[in-house]
C-alpha cells in the first residue's frame, strides 16, 4: 500500500484534560484534533480503547473489542437527558493523574443512573442488541457483576458456558445487567464513530494498536476457550511472556493464556480474522502489538515464578496474514517488532511490506550498527522518540550521569550532523529536543512523538513501567497544549517535509 509521509502524535483518549477524573470521547478529544490539525500532524496514535480490567491496563481487556465505558462522554448522556447538572457536578475529579479506585466508584454508579432512564426498546438498540455483537460480553460481565473472581469462579454450569443455562441467567438479568452492559458499548460505539469521523474530516488518521494476546479474565477466552491452551478445568498450561535478555535476566512473565493455534487455524482464523475487522473498522491503521509472536512466541508453562524456563514455539507466521488479505481486503498495518528479532520475525514483516519500528532514544550507544541509529533506518518503517513502554525523553536522559549523558550527546551531534541538522545540545532538554528533531527528519515515512516528548516532560509524566503492576496508565494532561507548542511542532513538520 502507498503510505503517507507525515509526522503522528501518540496520546492516549484517557491522557486528555477534563473536569471528570479521566479524558474522554467529549469535547476534548475534538479539541484536540483541531490542535493536530492546526500543527499539520496527519496521524493520532492511541493505545487500546478496550475496557480494562484488574491492573487497568488497555492491553489486558475483559474483552478484546469493548470500548472503555471510562470514555464515554457523560456530557453527551446529560444532551441525550440521562444524567442531570447536579450529577455531572458530582462526577468532577481533580485535575492530575487518574485516580482508578474512585472513578471505578463514582462512574459506574453514574453510568447506571444514566442507564436507568434509557429506553432500552428504541429501534436502534434493539437492532444494537440483535446484532449479537457483544453478546458474549455483555453474558460475561452480568456474570461477573454477580459472582465476582474470574470465570473460574462462576458455577460450573455458567464457566462451561451450558446454553440452557446460560439462556436463562440472561433472561433473568436482562434488565438489570444484560442490557446495562450492551448501553455502555452501545454509547461507546456510537461515540467513537462520530469522533473517527471528525478526525478523518479533519486529515488525520487514528492509528489504533491490537495487543497479540486476551486477558485470562476475559469474555475471548470464556466464550471461545478451545482457542487457547487450557487444560479441562479452563486452566493455562502454558502462558505468555519473553526471555531473559539484557534487560532483565529473569525475562518477562506476561502470564496470558497462549492461543491454541491448531484449533484456530482449524477454523480458518475465522476468531481472529473477526477481531482485525472490528479493528479496521474503528482504526485508519493498525498496530499489532509484540508482532514477533505471530511468527514465533515464548511459552512458559503455567504455574512458573519467570520465564526463565520457556520455549519458543511456532506461531501461524504469512499463512494467517495471507487469509487476512484474502478476506478483508488490503489494511495499512504497523509491526511493533521491538525486542528480540530473529531472520523468521523479519522475513514474516519484510513478506507482509509492513513497515516496523525504530525507537531513537535507543539509537545514540555508539555502535555504527544499531538499527535505529538515523543513517540505518529505511522509510518503509515507523520511527518514535519512545512508545508507551520507555520512559519519556527527558527523564531517559535524566537517569544518565554526567559521564554517560557526555558520551551520548558526543554520539547524538555525530548523528543529527549526518541529518544535515545543527541544533545546539548543552544540556538534558536540549538533547530531548534534538532527537525529536532527528526523528522527524528520519527517513521513515512516518515519526510518532509521544505527547510527554512534544512538551518535554520527564519521567513524572511516564505511562508505563513494563513488568510492573501499580502506578502505570495513569498519566494525565493538565491542559492542552499551548499555542507556543503547536506553532513549534508545526514548524518542525514543515522544515522537515512532513506537511
Amino acid at each position: 500500500m502507498e503510505k503517507e509521509r507525515g509526522l503522528g502524535v501518540l496520546c492516549h483518549i484517557s491522557s486528555l484534560p477534563n473536569e471528570y477524573g479521566i479524558g474522554s470521547l467529549g469535547k476534548e478529544a475534538y479539541e484536540f484534533i483541531d490542535l493536530l490539525n492546526k500543527s499539520n500532524v496527519k496521524y493520532w496514535q492511541i493505545l487500546p480503547l478496550q475496557q480494562t480490567g484488574y491492573g487497568d491496563s488497555p492491553f489486558q481487556s475483559v474483552c478484546c473489542t469493548s470500548g472503555n465505558p471510562y470514555f464515554i462522554d457523560i456530557e453527551d448522556l446529560k444532551k441525550q437527558g440521562l444524567l442531570d447538572d447536579d450529577e455531572l457536578e458530582s462526577a468532577k475529579m481533580p485535575n492530575g493523574d487518574i485516580a482508578y479506585a474512585e472513578l471505578y466508584e463514582k462512574r459506574y454508579a453514574l453510568l447506571r443512573r444514566a442507564y436507568a432512564r434509557f429506553n432500552i426498546r428504541n429501534n436502534d438498540f434493539v437492532e444494537f442488541i440483535e446484532s449479537g455483537e457483544f453478546e458474549d460480553y455483555a453474558l460475561f460481565m452480568s456474570l461477573k457483576s454477580r459472582y465476582g473472581g474470574t470465570f473460574n469462579h462462576f458455577p460450573d454450569a455458567y464457566k462451561y458456558k451450558e446454553h440452557l443455562a446460560v439462556y436463562e441467567f440472561r433472561n433473568a438479568v436482562y434488565r438489570s445487567e444484560y442490557c446495562f452492559w450492551l448501553f455502555l458499548q452501545y454509547q461507546f460505539k456510537k461515540q467513537w464513530s462520530r469522533l473517527k469521523e471528525y478526525a478523518n474530516k479533519n486529515g488525520i488518521k487514528i492509528i489504533g494498536d491490537i495487543p497479540l494476546y486476551v486477558a485470562y479474565d476475559s469474555s475471548d477466552i470464556w466464550a471461545r476457550s478451545e482457542l487457547f491452551q487450557l487444560d479441562e478445568d479452563l486452566k493455562p498450561v502454558k502462558v505468555a511472556g519473553v526471555p531473559p535478555d539484557y534487560f532483565s535476566k529473569y525475562g518477562q512473565l506476561w502470564g496470558n493464556p497462549l492461543y491454541n493455534w491448531d484449533a484456530i487455524r482449524a477454523e480458518n482464523y475465522d476468531w481472529w480474522i473477526g477481531r482485525i475487522a472490528k479493528a479496521k473498522e474503528m482504526y485508519d491503521v493498525i498496530r499489532i502489538d509484540h508482532f514477533r509472536g505471530l511468527d514465533r512466541y515464548y511459552a512458559i508453562p503455567a504455574g512458573a515464578h519467570n520465564a526463565v524456563t520457556g520455549e519458543w514455539e511456532n506461531g501461524p507466521a504469512k499463512e494467517f496474514f495471507d487469509e487476512i488479505k484474502r478476506r478483508l481486503g488490503d489494511i495499512e498495518i504497523i509491526a511493533e517488532d521491538l525486542g528480540i528479532m530473529d531472520d523468521g520475525v523479519i522475513a514474516l514483516r519484510d513478506g507482509c511490506g509492513f513497515p516496523g519500528m525504530n525507537t531513537l532514544m535507543f539509537a545514540f550507544d555508539g555502535t555504527e550498527k544499531n538499527p535505529y541509529l538515523p543513517q540505518n533506518i529505511v522509510e518503509n518503517s515507523v520511527t518514535y522518540t519512545g512508545t508507551h513502554d520507555n520512559d519519556t525523553t527527558l527523564g531517559f536522559l535524566k537517569k544518565m550521569d554526567d559521564v554517560q549523558f557526555k558520551d551520548f550527546k558526543k554520539q547524538l551531534r555525530k548523528a543529527i550532523k549526518g541529518q544535515g541538522i545543527y541544533e545546539p545540545i548543552v544540556d538534558r532538554e536540549d538533547a530531548a529536543r534534538a532527537i525529536c528533531i532527528s526523528a522527524a527528519y528520519s527517513k521513515s515515512y512516518l515519526t510518532v512523538l509521544p505527547i510527554q516528548d512534544i512538551l518535554g516532560l520527564d519521567n513524572a509524566a511516564r505511562m508505563n513501567v513494563p513488568s510492573t503492576s501499580v502506578g502505570n496508565w495513569r498519566f494525565r494532561l493538565l491542559d492542552m497544549p499551548n499555542r507556543r507548542a503547536v506553532a513549534e511542532l508545526k514548524k518542525l513538520i514543515k522544515d522537515s517535509g512532513r506537511d
